[in-house]
């Protein structure tokens, strides 16, 4: 069976099984701005006949949410967005990030404060739409945070080595401690070793987590970020999540539920994902 076919089995199934316990509303933002220094045009990247913004627009809409639209800054998005039928918004190319822009779509759409919007990165054409309902239902029910997000398990050395893969740590009621480009917990007496390790070496016992970057955030939340000035451990990492933590707010972390493949970053993630569609 081919690998499409299966997966968008297996997200109907989900979106079945978790829609019959949905108990709150949740709105999907697909950030998508044309502008891309490895894939210039990303969101209009042919994958199997289909824009890649319209595969991610599609998974999204096999997830609970109660409505998924596309918030971009570039016209021909906007008008292709519009062409297959979906919902879309043009922002400001001028935001500093992801969640400036979502914050600009909070209110463009009146969201309230309490309202959840949860970031779907337009270059996740494979994003499986239960860990979107997933992040949404964590922040729901976990009423003390203000956002809320993903990780899952890293088990080779080169995954935890590597600045590419953020991690995160969190504590047992599931709020963030800290995310890294780091190695991070750092194996103070097992790292010589593991540094003389091929990086496709298991981590064996130790408990690393890479960070998803899906999340769901409360509007006001959103808000707030636009007005703090950027801290010196968000700049240092390059991590604005850091910015939340810093502030005084929790972000809740969970295991994903299901296995979130790599999103499109280059030409050779691309021909990697079209292939999966022959």
């Amino acid at each position: 069976m081919r690998f499409w076919t299966r997966l968008k089995r297996n997200s109907v199934y989900e979106k079945t099984k978790m829609a019959a316990n949905k108990t709150m509303k949740f709105t999907v933002v697909i950030p998508a701005r044309f502008a891309s220094t490895r894939l210039p045009g990303k969101p209009l990247a042919d994958i199997a006949g289909k824009p890649m913004i319209q595969r991610t627009w599609e998974q999204a809409c096999l997830s609970g949410a109660e409505r998924v639209l596309v918030a971009t800054d570039h016209e021909e998005v906007f008008e292709r967005v519009k062409s297959f039928g979906g919902e879309v918004v043009m922002t400001s190319p001028d935001h500093l990030s992801g969640t400036d822009r979502l914050a600009e779509v909070a209110d463009q759409i009146s969201a309230s404060d309490e309202d959840i919007l949860v970031n779907v990165q337009g270059d996740e054409p494979l994003i499986p739409p239960q860990v979107i309902d997933q992040v949404a239902n964590n922040l729901s029910g976990n009423r003390d945070c203000a956002c809320a997000t993903l990780a899952e398990p890293i088990s080779t050395v080169g995954d935890f080595l590597s600045p590419a893969a953020v991690k995160v740590v969190f504590a047992d009621n599931g709020k963030a401690l800290y995310f890294s480009r780091a190695p991070i917990p750092y194996p103070r007496d097992n790292m010589a070793a593991l540094l003389k390790q091929s990086p496709d070496s298991s981590l064996g016992d130790l408990v690393a987590r890479r960070h998803i970057g899906i999340y769901a955030y409360k509007a006001g939340l959103l808000r707030q970020f636009t007005q703090w000035p950027a801290v010196a451990p968000e700049l240092t990492e390059s991590l604005e999540q850091l910015r939340i933590l810093a502030c005084g707010k929790s972000i809740h972390v969970d295991i994903a539920r299901a296995d979130v493949p790599g999103g499109v970053d280059t030409p050779e993630d691309l021909a990697r994902v079209c292939r999966l569609f022959e």
